[in-house]
C-alpha cells in the first residue's frame, strides 16, 4: 500500500512560484498607529466658529462656508448643533457639559439623605430603649420592688 503524501496548499504553491516570497512574508512588520484623541472645543472657540460661518455666508461667495469647514476640520452637523445651542441658551449654551445622564441628587441632597437615615436609626433605638425601660418598671411593680429614686 502506498504511503499518503501531503498536497501543498495554494499559499505554498504561490510561494514556490515567486522566488523569495516566503522570506519577505516572514520578516514583514505591521505598522500600528495609535488612536487619535477626540477634539474638544471651548465655548469661545465654538462662538468664533459660529460667527466665522455667519460671516462666510454673509460674504455671498460660493463655497465660502464649505471652505471654512474644511479649514477648521469640523462637520456641518457640529456647526448646526452649535447654532441651535447658541439660539437656545446663548453663550452659556455653548459651554461643554459632562457627558452622560445627570445625577438625580446633588451632593447636598445625598448628604441630607445620609443624615435622615442616621436620624431614623437613632429614633428606632430610642423607641426600643423606652420600651425596655417601661417593661422594667412594670416588672418592678409586679415583683413589688422599689425603684431607686434620684435624689435631688
Amino acid at each position: 500500500m502506498p504511503k499518503p503524501h501531503q498536497v501543498p496548499s495554494q499559499d505554498a504553491r504561490r510561494e514556490e512560484a515567486i522566488p523569495g516570497a516566503a522570506a519577505r512574508m516572514k520578516g514583514a512588520t505591521q505598522e500600528t498607529v495609535p488612536p487619535g484623541e477626540r477634539r474638544s472645543f471651548s465655548a469661545a472657540e465654538k462662538l468664533r466658529l459660529v460667527n466665522a460661518a455667519a460671516d462666510a455666508l454673509a460674504s455671498g461667495r460660493k463655497g465660502a462656508l464649505q471652505e471654512l469647514l474644511r479649514e477648521e476640520g469640523i462637520y456641518s452637523s457640529q456647526l448646526a448643533t452649535w447654532r441651535r445651542l447658541l439660539g437656545i441658551g446663548g453663550e452659556a449654551g455653548l459651554t461643554p457639559r459632562k457627558p452622560g445622564r445627570k445625577p438625580k441628587l446633588d451632593a447636598k441632597d445625598r448628604q441630607l439623605l445620609v443624615v435622615q437615615k442616621e436620624l431614623a436609626a437613632l429614633e428606632k433605638k430610642l423607641r426600643i430603649a423606652n420600651a425596655l425601660i417601661s417593661l422594667q418598671k412594670k416588672a418592678h411593680e409586679m415583683l413589688g420592688l422599689t425603684l431607686l429614686e434620684e435624689e435631688s
